[in-house]
């Protein structure tokens, strides 16, 4: 009960559980690991302590846009107005600014408008006008795959 309070995992080392707290365990969705060599107890108990201190993390790329248009604006700086190819893109995700296939820079969206409005997404087939935080180098056809870093757990 107490590990189904706190979902916990529940170890044994060399014992078995009757027939009841088996039954009571798995109707409450409690897992539990039970091993007769004690190495492997350790290291799984050990690989799980390691992942609870550092996640893993990974990339997921949200979508893709070509640049279309550049605009140059006095107070704001440079504008990308983009074309959503697909996915979707959203305000403050990371960008990579692709040339001719190859990266020319990282950076991370700092506006994103959509006609007048400030907006947090576009989705594929609408048109955007894309600000990065510091690259202003921009050019007609530069495509933009935008990303997010995703932690999980194995």
């Amino acid at each position: 009960m107490l590990a189904e309070a706190s979902a916990a995992i529940i170890v044994g080392f060399n014992v078995r559980p009757d027939a009841v707290a088996a039954a009571h365990a798995e109707n409450a969705g409690v897992d539990m690991r039970l091993y007769s060599v004690i190495y492997d107890c350790i290291n799984e108990i050990e690989a799980a302590m390691k992942g609870m201190l550092a996640p893993k993390t990974r990339e997921v790329v949200l979508g893709m846009a070509e640049c279309r248009n550049v605009i140059k604006i006095k107070s704001v700086g440079t504008i990308a107005g983009s074309y959503v190819k697909s996915g979707v893109i959203q305000r403050g995700g990371g960008v990579r600014v692709i040339r001719d296939g190859i990266v020319i820079a990282e950076d991370s969206i700092a506006s994103l408008q959509r006609f007048k409005d400030a907006v947090k997404e576009v989705k594929e087939g609408y048109e955007c006008g894309i600000g990065l935080e510091k690259f202003n180098d921009l050019k007609e056809g530069d495509m933009f795959e935008v990303y997010t870093i995703e932690e999980y757990r194995d």
